[in-house]
């Protein structure tokens, strides 16, 4: 575990559970709890400065979002990412990338091209930092100007809900340098079919950039 990341931010208006819940999640999410590694409720306990009774009730909550599992003889462990969850979360998120690019094309604003110029700028500077989490923001930001610019709430929803799921594996697709260069062109040609309108090729390039990652990351 690394124990310089994993802070606790306290919030006064939440209970000390959703509190450390909240903790572990995000530990979880961004990688600093590794999948498969144990979850020891007096070490936690310990690191984060609060009872044993708030760390198990959080990880029963962890539980339950399918981020924890319970091994027998081995208790709690940070769930493993399987190829078939990868490919499960990936063809969803081909439809929904390849329908939010779609509404973009036809909705996008002046001020959101700025911004998707920018994020797109800010990705390829983040490459050159070789700070994994800093690259995995830029990427989702990139991709949320998209989504943001395609006005359908409901589209937004969904994509949110999933977000999560896609950044533990991001993660993991992101530290290769050797996928950066291509992941800068990717960008730039949805960036541009995008800001041209041109929805056939835009949807074409959102889906590349999907089917690219899913040909990696499950080999």
């Amino acid at each position: 575990m690394d124990e310089l990341k994993l802070q606790m931010n306290m919030d006064e208006y939440l209970p000390l559970r959703d509190v450390v819940f909240n903790t572990l999640r995000q530990g979880i999410l961004t990688g600093i709890l590794k999948p498969g590694e144990r979850l020891l409720e007096i070490h936690l306990a310990e690191r984060l400065g609060v009872s044993r009774t708030p760390i198990r009730e959080a990880i029963r909550m962890l539980e339950l979002e399918g981020l924890v599992t319970m091994v027998p003889r081995r208790g709690a462990e940070v769930a493993t990412i399987s190829k078939d969850d990868i490919r499960d979360v990936l063809e969803v998120r081909l439809v929904l990338d390849s329908l939010a690019t779609k509404l973009a094309c036809e909705r996008i604003t002046p001020d959101q091209i700025s911004e998707l110029r920018a994020a797109a700028e800010e990705f390829a500077d983040a490459t050159r930092s070789g700070d994994v989490t800093q690259i995995a923001k830029a990427d989702v930001r990139f991709h949320d100007v998209i989504l943001a610019a395609s006005h359908n709430k409901r589209l937004v929803q969904m994509v949110n809900n999933l977000a999560e799921r896609i950044y533990r594996y991001r993660l993991e697709y992101i530290k290769d340098t050797a996928n950066h260069p291509r992941l800068i062109e990717e960008h730039a040609r949805i960036m541009d079919c995008v800001i041209n309108k041109d929805v056939d090729s835009a949807c074409i390039a959102a889906e590349i950039h999907i089917v690219n990652q899913e040909n990696i990351m499950l080999g």
